[in-house]
């Protein structure tokens, strides 16, 4: 299961890298704002054009954004106080520490394509160009209510957990979907920012696999 999993996170990280190198290389046209390249056009193109600014779903998804970081603080918040409380980082929950890796790897994904710019937005929303590839709000959204439906014996219930799991994919459908219909972004920021977060999502539950097989061979 180990080696599934670092097998699988690779495959969909190497997925992600080869689309990015083709929304690089691909049908690059300026048909963004100020005269902007962006790739894929003759698919971006049209999507766009049929989906202008919604900012119904702008303002929707900008919500659930920031949804998403008062998750991460809450979660955060359980790691301070078990720390605290048993006074040793060893003692705080195995996964409390995986998503704390896991979060930091995202913040540091979301960081990283605000300065390694791979297209602009298809709209100008704050008096210039801004960065659109991948959709940071799709990214963040999905990572954080996906690692959501992953089971956590320590802080939920088998009834809590599916109460989470639903309402967590519930908004991480809505999240991507909305962002799409805002028409803030181009279609292959959506995709982009859809395979990172499934390669980052790979890693982190291949975490929580590698860590319950040394807590199983501690016990054996």
């Amino acid at each position: 299961m180990k080696k599934n999993g670092i097998v699988r996170t690779s495959l969909l990280a190497l997925l992600f890298i080869m689309f990015t190198l083709a929304v690089i290389n691909v049908d690059v046209q300026k048909i963004g704002p100020q005269g902007s390249e962006v790739g894929f056009a003759f698919v971006n193109s049209p999507v766009h054009d049929a989906l202008p600014v919604n900012d119904l779903f702008y303002k929707l998804t900008t919500f659930l954004g920031y949804l998403a970081l008062l998750a991460v603080l809450g979660y955060g918040a359980v790691g301070v106080w078990q720390l605290m409380k048993r006074r040793s980082l060893k003692k705080v929950d195995s996964q409390l520490i995986s998503l704390g890796i896991f979060f930091v790897l995202v913040i540091f994904c979301y960081v990283l394509f605000e300065k390694l710019v791979i297209n602009y937005r298809p709209v100008i929303l704050d008096g210039g160009l801004e960065a659109s590839y991948p959709s940071s709000h799709t990214l963040l959204a999905l990572c954080v209510f996906g690692a959501m439906m992953v089971p956590y014996p320590e802080l939920f219930s088998e009834k809590q957990l599916s109460l989470v799991r639903t309402a967590a994919g519930v908004l991480a459908v809505i999240s991507v979907v909305g962002r799409l219909l805002s028409g803030v972004h181009w279609l292959t920021d959506i995709v982009g920012a859809v395979l990172l977060s499934a390669a980052l999502l790979s890693g982190y539950v291949s975490m929580l696999q590698i860590g319950r097989q040394k807590q199983n061979a501690k016990k054996t």
